[in-house]
């Protein structure tokens, strides 16, 4: 049994070719800088997967003034692809080539794939208001009042962008609202 641990323990820290030819397909980096991306993962993170609590906590040096936990949470789950309470190196890698050196489509995908909180494939204005209030939280914006509220603003959103009239978000219109109107772009997918 012991054996067993220690095997893998061993295969979440090291990288397989398989691996690492999925990160050449499918991120931005070529075979040295996935390298060395993963020997800083593992020294951040010795046993090769990042918890939400370790995550939360880097995610917070960025915003020290803001309430980062809503949002971290939303955006731990939109990293961790496979659902499993950690975010491994491929998911790392892949959401660090999407954020830092994604086209706008893609930042955008990411980005409707964190509101699309119960992973239906739609955003509703309750998910919406979620994110938007997390965010808020985030870079600790007091003026929650009039049509700055974050129910207004979601409003506001869901009537720009909401072509077919069924109360919900599609990819498809959330990418393609946003792409057409800088505000709205700038709100929802702040890095895009």
């Amino acid at each position: 049994m012991g054996s067993d641990t220690s095997k893998s323990k061993k295969r979440a820290t090291q990288l397989t070719e398989e691996e690492i030819q999925l990160l050449l397909k499918n991120t931005r980096f070529n075979r040295k800088q996935i390298m060395e991306w993963h020997q800083g993962f593992l020294k951040d993170c010795p046993k090769g997967k990042l918890d939400k609590k370790k995550f939360i906590e880097v995610y917070k040096q960025f915003y020290p003034t803001g309430k980062a936990d809503k949002f971290c949470s939303h955006v731990f789950k939109t990293f961790d692809t496979d659902n499993s309470g950690e975010i491994d190196f491929v998911e790392f890698l892949i959401a660090i080539s999407v954020t830092s050196h994604g086209d706008i489509r893609e930042k955008l995908n990411m980005a409707f794939n964190m509101y699309d909180i119960d992973k239906n494939g739609k955003v509703d204005a309750k998910e919406m208001e979620q994110i938007v209030t997390a965010i808020y939280d985030l870079l600790g914006e007091e003026n929650r009042k009039g049509e700055n509220s974050p129910s207004k603003r979601v409003e506001k959103i869901m009537n720009k962008l909401d072509l077919n009239g069924d109360h919900s978000l599609t990819k498809d219109e959330f990418i393609n609202g946003c792409l057409q109107d800088d505000f709205l772009k700038n709100l929802l997918a702040p890095n895009a």
